[in-house]
């Protein structure tokens, strides 16, 4: 074959093959992802193929992914649109010989279409529709067969897609329709082309009747008619239809006062009247004005309007579009233009600047700007009357309590002011600026803002007006009008960063350099310290604006680049880092206390107060005497305040300022120690912890005293009376969170002020404390064990032995009844834990303590302290909380970590105190004992292990993720080494050190934990905590812990039957070991039945032994039980047994039929099932020549019947069976007890 070269080949051909190549693998480099998938299907509609329903629906789904990004589709509209259109147009011109089948490829077709105009709006979807002159006619041919189409319902419209079929048509007429020829050259419906001129032609007609008709339909449809109804008026030889259409648009907006008035066609005419005044010639629209503003005045004050918002953001635009027909379009030359169209001019605008200067007038009306262009004063105009009533309308628009309502009136306003004269504009801001005065509601300030954003992106706020306008705006940033339970104000402060960026992108350096000087510490004041989100990245959006637009801002580029976006998203991280950073430079500080100190410590929203006082402290390094002098002296009287809120926060955040002053080493004035010491004096002088928010006000003080506390503030005598009597009170309330606060300033208070006490004081105290472990009030109870556990280690050397005794009592459950309580063993267990840990230390390192005191302290720890924490590992209570016994298990397995690491730690120092002994005294033989002597045993290590593995595979996901860390933690702790630990290398290799396990996900513990039955120290307490899971009720779980039950036996071939062995020895030990506990016995039966379920993969589980142990376990647990859960479970064993070809299959068969005669009718039809299912199964356990009536006796009896009827049937199977009618009366009585 000849070589073709390239060079032969038609210039204009190679041309465009490059262009489509290059097209295409731009497309390919655009973000849609599933663009080959599109690009298939159009390829099918372009060869003239029909596409199916389910491809229909998957380019919706692709297409409904973009619903916010539109535009990321814009670059393939053409690609998709025009060959759908050619598909449109062919189906089309078809439809004359096949009608129904080619409508409805015509729909679907039009499906694709519609859902581009959902994504990306009706302009950038119609500049692609084809518009030739023939397609006019056809689509009106079109649009009518669907019109007269069977009327249906709108779900059916929706279904079948008609609507959106109709809906691409008109939006389709809305471009045909502008064909530069007559439409009279068009219309083949007129004879001879002959026509009366005083007539509309009968295709306009035709058009004009069905838009009119969507005009009362909803959403899309609706804008396309608008849009195709002021693209056929535009026409300049549509003047008979465009006055018939403003009388027929008159008549429905009169009809507002009818009763049964239509919102919707009011909505649709009040649209496709914006749409013409847009886009019609001015001085035809001019005519009409009169007639359409007496109508539109009166439905914007009509009841009508004031119920719909779509109405009124309609009328609003109507009115801006006939106040634009009204002025004449000029080019105001007062206008400010702060920067040329054009890169290259401002850059050489510095390079021109004394030749605008030199060009610029002088006189009283003129205004230089430098580096901009200049304007003066223009002559006055003449103002038409009914402009002042558009602009009154529009400026009610700004204070309206709908959103859009507002932003449409301010778009209004700016458009409308931009062709008036300036004095004209003068007044419009004056009105404007009006909106903010007092009285004025949040709407009113969101309008106002809006509207000047508006003037001041079109040039229409000169610079001279920004000192009148810039205090208002500093005002709206910090806008926030609080409610009885919340605040408003948003988006107020949201719309004033708005102004603030239309500043930056309308002014120029010049202008705005004093203006931005005041505005940026307010702005930056928002972006970290505002509430919303929204609002701090609107202010920052807006500096960063300024910053890159106004030129060489003091340190405003490191200021953006901290923040960011998503530096801002965390509002705590926005208080404690990005407004500390910020603070560092000059003129933030300063405004950032403000802002703190008047408006967030007596904020509405408590974590917002105490997030304040943080805030505030964090900044305290900065200018310590600032805060220490100035700050101090305004907060300190706010802590007496009637109002709760700012009362809080002035006492959080002179707690939190005194002890930051503390850590920066400022020295506190005598006079001022007094007033910090007598603010908690006060307050309850003051009787502030009673009635509303005394509670909030109990937390605070506690913090206020710990604070204190450690900045070691001079107290008197009864000023330290006063506050730790403030701090018990605090212990015995019924709140957690001011029972944790008050023992976080008991403890620094004990150790500040109360360290060299007599003995008298400290053991009264803890006597004290001790008595309330037994008293009647349950907050009391809860908060003496968190004293007991925070007491300096001075006030229980002494009394230790019973400070331990009563806490361990206190940590089990109570055989009274009303001292039961999940709060107080939790609290209990933290207490003596902690005592423990703070008695350790001091008695090893004590002079006075010999050998034996450590010895029998230690000796306590392991025999009573750690026991009981075994035992609280059992606590499975539940109560209308749920399992709150699970509380309990959490605070005991961190007990028994930190009792762990206080065995490990102090072997050692038994030893060396051992040693010490043996070399001063005599008594060799006991300093020997004394180094014999071990803490943590291999006993104890095996019972740890397997306690928080136990855990570590139960049902609730936090007690799962608790364990799993703690277990992870324990294997490998680089400060402490736990040793003793069976099977150590093992373990260390199924727990890996990854802090990034999920320990609470199911899919993750159950996998890594059950590894660990195969040993066998390990296994029982494993398979004890797993049996809750794989039996449980949560899905999830059961699937999870089955599949890695299952996954560990057969992981290995050759240690299967191992495996199967211990497996099934350990659950027989798991049902008699919790005999009679439904918690354990229920699911371990219902685990029994799964692995009876998996016979055919597990061996082991049909031995004899096994299934007789579990025989004789369902005959204790079902006898007398009426838990219908453990009874179908039982029975399903059963079945499962007797299934099985085994001697003891018998025994099985004869349980299963006793429970026919059950007085629960579901009992005996599942009984009844099971039966069924094991005559098909094994045919051994009857006779064969009775198998079929013994058969058809099952299946005809209705088992959930009478009682007695059953019993009968009952005994006539068991006497079919050959079974002793003794053994059916014994089982007959054991199943009625």
């Amino acid at each position: 074959m000849a070589r073709i070269d390239v060079s032969d080949l038609p210039v204009a051909d190679t041309e465009e093959d490059e262009e489509l190549e290059t097209k295409e693998k731009f497309l390919q480099n655009c973000f849609v992802q599933e663009w080959e998938i599109i690009k298939s299907m159009i390829d099918e509609i372009s060869r003239g193929n029909s596409i199916d329903h389910s491809s229909v629906e998957r380019y919706r789904s692709i297409m409904a992914k973009y619903q916010e990004q539109g535009q990321l589709l814009e670059p393939y509209l053409e690609n998709i649109i025009c060959p759908v259109m050619a598909g449109v147009r062919k189906k089309a011109l078809e439809l004359r010989e096949a009608a129904d089948q080619t409508l409805e490829t015509i729909k679907d077709l039009c499906i694709l279409v519609y859902t581009l105009l959902i994504v990306c709006g009706c302009k950038a979807v119609s500049r692609f529709f084809p518009h030739d002159v023939s397609d006019l006619e056809l689509a009106v041919s079109l649009l009518d067969k669907c019109h007269i189409s069977p009327s249906l319902s709108s779900l059916a419209h929706e279904t079948t897609g008609m609507m959106e079929t109709k809906c691409v048509l008109v939006l389709w007429l809305s471009v045909l329709v502008l064909i530069p020829f007559d439409i009279l050259l068009v219309d083949t419906s007129l004879t001879n082309g002959y026509h009366e001129k005083e007539e509309v032609p009968p295709l306009v007609q035709r058009i004009l009747k069905i838009s009119r008709e969507y005009l009362c339909s909803a959403g899309t449809m609706r804008r396309a008619a608008g849009l195709s109804i002021s693209s056929l008026l535009a026409r300049p030889d549509m003047e008979k239809a465009f006055g018939s259409f403003v009388q027929w648009s008159q008549d429905v907006l009169s009809s507002y006062k009818d009763d049964g008035v239509d919102v919707f066609l009011l909505l649709g005419v009040v649209e496709a009247l914006a749409a013409i005044f847009k886009v019609g010639d001015r001085k035809t629209r001019l005519d009409v004005v009169p007639v359409i503003w007496s109508g539109i005045s009166e439905l914007i004050n009509s009841t009508i309007a004031a119920q719909s918002a779509l109405l009124r953001k309609s009328l609003l635009k109507l009115t801006q579009r006939i106040g634009m027909i009204c002025l004449p379009p000029r080019s105001s030359n007062w206008r400010y233009v702060g920067q040329n169209s054009l890169l290259a001019e401002n850059l050489s605008s510095n390079a021109s600047e004394s030749y605008n200067l030199s060009r610029r007038p002088s006189g009283e009306d003129s205004y230089s700007v430098p580096g901009c262009h200049y304007y003066t004063e223009e002559d006055d105009m003449d103002v038409p009357e009914i402009i002042g009533e558009m602009m009154d309308e529009l400026l009610n628009g700004l204070r309206d309590t709908d959103t859009v309502v507002r932003w449409c009136a301010a778009k209004g306003i700016g458009r409308i002011t931009a062709r008036l004269t300036r004095s004209h504009a003068e007044t419009v801001l004056s009105s404007v600026l009006e909106l903010f005065s007092i009285g004025q509601g949040d709407g009113s300030w969101h309008g106002g803002c809006l509207a000047l954003a508006e003037l001041a992106r079109r040039g229409l706020l000169l610079p001279v007006k920004l000192p009148m306008v810039v205090p208002v705006i500093q005002k709206a940033l910090h806008y926030d009008i609080r409610k009885v339970p919340h605040s408003i104000g948003s988006h107020v402060r949201d719309a004033a960063a708005y102004v603030c960026w239309a500043f930056g992108r309308a002014y120029s350096h010049a202008d705005m350099k004093s203006v931005l000087e005041s505005l940026a510490p307010h702005l930056l004041a928002v972006a970290c310290y505002d509430r919303e989100v929204n609002c701090r990245r609107a202010a920052a959006a807006a500096f960063q604006e300024n910053v890159g637009r106004q030129g060489n801002f003091p340190h405003g580029i490191d200021i953006i680049n901290k923040a960011d976006y998503f530096s801002l998203s965390s509002m705590v991280n926005s208080y404690m880092q990005v407004a500390v950073y910020i603070a560092q430079y000059e003129g933030y500080l300063y405004m950032f206390v403000e802002e703190l100190r008047s408006r967030k410590i007596c904020h509405w929203d408590k974590a917002l107060r105490q997030l304040a006082s943080k805030a505030l402290a964090a900044l305290v390094k900065y200018e310590p005497s600032y805060f220490g002098e100035f700050v101090l002296e305004k907060l300190i009287p706010c802590t007496l305040s009637a109002d709760l809120c700012l009362r809080h926060g002035a006492t959080l955040a002179v707690a939190e300022i005194v002890l930051a002053l503390h850590h920066c080493g400022f020295v506190f004035s005598i006079d001022r120690q007094k007033t910090v010491s007598s603010i908690v004096p006060a307050i309850e002088k003051a009787r502030l912890y009673r009635g509303k928010g005394g509670e909030i006000m109990r937390s605070a003080i506690s913090r206020l005293i710990e604070c204190t506390s450690l900045s070691s503030i001079s107290l008197c005598d009864k000023t330290k009376s006063c506050l730790l009597d403030n701090v018990n009170e605090n212990l015995k309330h019924p709140n957690a969170l001011i029972q944790d606060s008050a023992a976080k300033a008991l403890k620094v208070l004990l150790r500040a002020y109360f360290a060299n006490v007599d003995s008298s004081f400290s053991s009264d105290l803890l006597q004290k404390y001790i008595a309330l472990l037994d008293d009647h009030n349950v907050a009391a109870r809860r908060g003496s064990p968190l004293a007991l556990g925070v007491l300096p280690p001075e006030f229980l050397v002494k009394t230790w032995r019973v400070v331990l005794e009563k806490l361990c009592f206190s940590c089990l459950i109570q055989d009274n009844g009303t001292l039961q309580d999940a709060e107080a063993r939790v609290n209990a267990i933290s207490g003596v834990v902690s005592v423990c840990e703070a008695l350790s230390g001091t008695i090893c390192e004590s002079s006075s303590c010999v050998l034996d005191d450590i010895t029998c302290f230690f000796l306590t720890i392991k025999e009573e302290v750690v026991q009981t924490l075994f035992k609280a590992l059992d606590d499975y209570t539940v109560d209308n909380r749920g399992d709150v016994g699970s509380w309990v298990r959490e605070a005991a397995m961190d007990g028994l970590e930190r009792c762990t690491y206080i065995f490990c730690e102090k072997q050692r120092l038994i030893k060396t105190a051992g040693v010490h002994c043996s070399s001063n005294t005599e008594d060799h033989d006991f300093a020997v004992e004394a180094n014999k002597f071990v803490l943590f045993d291999e006993d104890l290590a095996t019972k740890l292990v397997g306690s928080l593995a136990k855990q570590a595979v139960e049902k609730i996901d936090k007690v799962r993720s608790i364990a799993g860390a703690i277990l992870q933690r324990i294997l490998h702790s680089r400060r402490t080494f736990v040793q003793c630990i069976p099977h150590r290398d093992a373990l260390e290799q199924i727990i890996p050190n990854d802090s990034k396990i999920n320990w609470g996900a199911p899919n993750i513990s159950y996998q890594v934990i059950v590894q660990l039955l195969q040993f066998s120290c390990y296994s029982k307490a494993v398979l004890s905590g797993l049996v809750t899971s794989t039996g449980g009720l949560t899905d999830s779980l059961q699937k999870a812990s089955i599949e890695a039950l299952l996954k560990y036996l057969q992981i290995s071939a050759g240690t299967q039957n191992d495996r199967e062995k211990m497996l099934i020895l350990d659950l027989v030990w798991v049902l008699q070991q919790y005999k009679k506990d439904d918690r354990v016995i229920i699911p371990a039966l219902k685990t029994v039945e799964v692995l009876f379920s998996k016979m055919d993969m597990l061996i082991e589980i049909r031995s004899q032994n096994f299934v007789g142990a579990i025989l004789d376990v369902l005959a204790v647990e079902m006898v007398g039980s009426k838990d219908f859960a453990k009874l179908r479970t039982g029975i399903s064993i059963l079945g499962y047994v007797a299934s099985i070809e085994d001697p003891i299959s018998m025994k099985a068969f004869s349980k299963l039929l006793s429970f026919l005669g059950h007085h629960y009718p579901k009992i005996r039809s599942t009984a009844a099932d099971q039966v069924y299912l094991v005559l098909l199964q094994n045919d051994s356990v009857v006779a064969e020549d009775k198998l079929e009536m013994i058969l058809e006796v099952v299946k005809e009896t209705c088992w959930e019947g009478p009682v007695e009827e059953a019993r009968r049937q009952r005994l006539k199977l068991r006497e079919l069976a050959g079974l002793e009618v003794a053994c059916q009366a014994k089982a007959a009585s054991c199943t009625s007890k």
